[in-house]
């Protein structure tokens, strides 16, 4: 009672809410300014995750020893399909959702203390993505000549990621204005993604890339090359797809790819190629391995890593040396030597 006439007296007092939480995430949700697939991904894990668990309860009873309990209910046996439990990424996306709604109830004075202070969430180690697969320079080249053969239509596409490691949103989205072909380079200035509202089905959506920001990233001269001779096999089908606002990486109708599709074609085409050229000559990777294979690549054989940063689109360097720090070069080899 001291504590709470204390606070009182100073103005830090916050009168309990009976609102449950599920009615306080249906209303904070519409205030959020967060892009179409990041507002469509809170609110299916608010929908699968959090409700189901936390929503009954008031925001003011919510405790940080019943956010643990959750956390652990999630891990245990948190996927929506009843098979199992969720990954510790997953467990830590799910929680900086909430923690980020009830930082918000703090801070507008309904709530005293973010109960997900004093709970502990998966660490950063125990959340870590996958580990990174990548293709080796003769890999990547067995494939993309096997591509070519078989599908010269989407091997444009694998060969555009393999050689900007522009991102698949990045790619898709890309317009023959965003393409300069003369001076051998490419603008990346919006990416596009997909939607899925539950009831109102999915959509592809455009808006800026990951970061917001755009850039320029320099194209060698076979990548150019291929640009010329898929985009006159394109013109011949029809001129609306060479027009410069049409998508480079268009379907025949001028519509975007679906990027899940785009990702889905290219894990198929690794299986074929794989089948084709020997399991032991093509190592299975993911369509958004094209990304970590450019980097690796490039750092491997001595760019400066400020020069891969700024191709990739990360914010900074210091990004680019944590993710791929492992094959950062000569900086053991050269410590060693002195």
């Amino acid at each position: 009672l001291r504590a709470e006439i204390r606070k009182s007296e100073v103005g830090d007092w916050v009168e309990p809410s009976k609102q449950r939480l599920d009615a306080y995430l249906a209303e904070w949700i519409q205030t959020q300014r967060l892009s179409p697939a990041t507002l469509s991904s809170y609110r299916k894990n608010i929908r699968l995750h959090i409700d189901p668990h936390l929503g009954a309860q008031s925001v003011a009873r919510l405790t940080g020893s019943a956010v643990d309990a959750w956390m652990r209910r999630l891990e245990a046996s948190g996927r929506a399909d009843g098979q199992g439990g969720l990954s510790a990424r997953t467990v830590r996306y799910v929680f900086t959702i909430l923690r980020s709604a009830l930082g918000d109830a703090v801070r507008q004075g309904r709530l005293a203390v973010n109960p997900t202070d004093r709970s502990t969430a998966p660490s950063p180690s125990e959340a870590r993505p996958p580990e990174m697969q990548a293709w080796t320079a003769p890999e990547l080249a067995r494939f993309l000549r096997w591509a070519d053969a078989q599908d010269p239509d989407f091997a444009m596409g694998w060969r555009l990621l393999a050689a900007t490691g522009m991102r698949r949103g990045e790619a898709l989205a890309l317009r023959w204005r965003d393409v300069d072909l003369d001076a051998g380079r490419l603008s990346v200035r919006r990416s596009v993604g997909v939607v899925k509202d539950k009831g109102a089905g999915e959509r592809l959506v455009e808006g800026p890339t990951k970061t917001g920001r755009s850039r320029v990233v320099d194209l060698d001269a076979g990548t150019v090359a291929a640009l010329r001779a898929y985009r006159a096999v394109r013109g011949g089908l029809a001129l609306d797809l060479v027009r410069d606002t049409a998508l480079v990486l268009s379907t025949l109708d001028g519509t975007h790819r679906h990027p899940e599709r785009f990702s889905r074609r290219f894990a198929d085409q690794v299986v074929r190629a794989r089948t084709a050229l020997g399991e032991e000559k093509l190592p299975v990777i993911r369509l958004h391995d094209l990304r970590h294979t450019h980097a690796i690549l490039l750092l491997a054989d001595g760019v400066p890593v400020e020069v891969v940063s700024e191709r990739l689109g990360h914010a900074g360097a210091t990004i680019t040396l944590t993710v791929y720090q492992h094959v950062h070069p000569g900086m053991g080899r050269e410590a060693a030597d002195r």
